[in-house]
């Protein structure tokens, strides 16, 4: 037991609510998603202020790996709900979803009630 200004606080107390499987399968398919340090890097880029949309043609220099590699990459991403992808002739545009995005970061922030909330929607 550990003391904190005066009062004892059990090491070993549940503090977090606990998340449904459904929502823990999901923000597992996401951090999984996050797996790879092109996947990171396509995402830091979406991320970005400037970035709309941004064309798959884009997205190969950044992470120097061929078109089919980055276009597998961007479908994983997709398929986690971290981004999403848009048509325009003959190139698919991504965009960051922010949404999936914020609720990674509420994960990690420590505010276990907002996690549960946003994870069980």
């Amino acid at each position: 037991m550990k003391i904190i200004d005066e009062i004892p606080v059990a090491c070993c107390a549940p503090g977090a609510p606990a998340l449904s499987r459904r929502a823990a399968e999901r923000f597992a398919a996401r951090f999984k998603a996050l797996a790879d340090p092109a996947r990171v890097a396509i995402l830091n880029r979406l991320a970005q202020p400037d970035a709309e949309a941004v064309c798959v043609c884009e997205l190969v220099p950044l992470v120097g790996l061929s078109q089919p590699t980055v276009s597998h990459h961007l479908r994983l991403l997709r398929e986690a709900g971290l981004v999403a992808a848009e048509r325009r002739g003959t190139w698919a545009y991504y965009r960051l979803v922010p949404e999936a995005v914020g609720e990674l970061a509420l994960a990690l922030s420590g505010e276990t009630e907002r996690v549960a909330a946003t994870a069980s929607s």
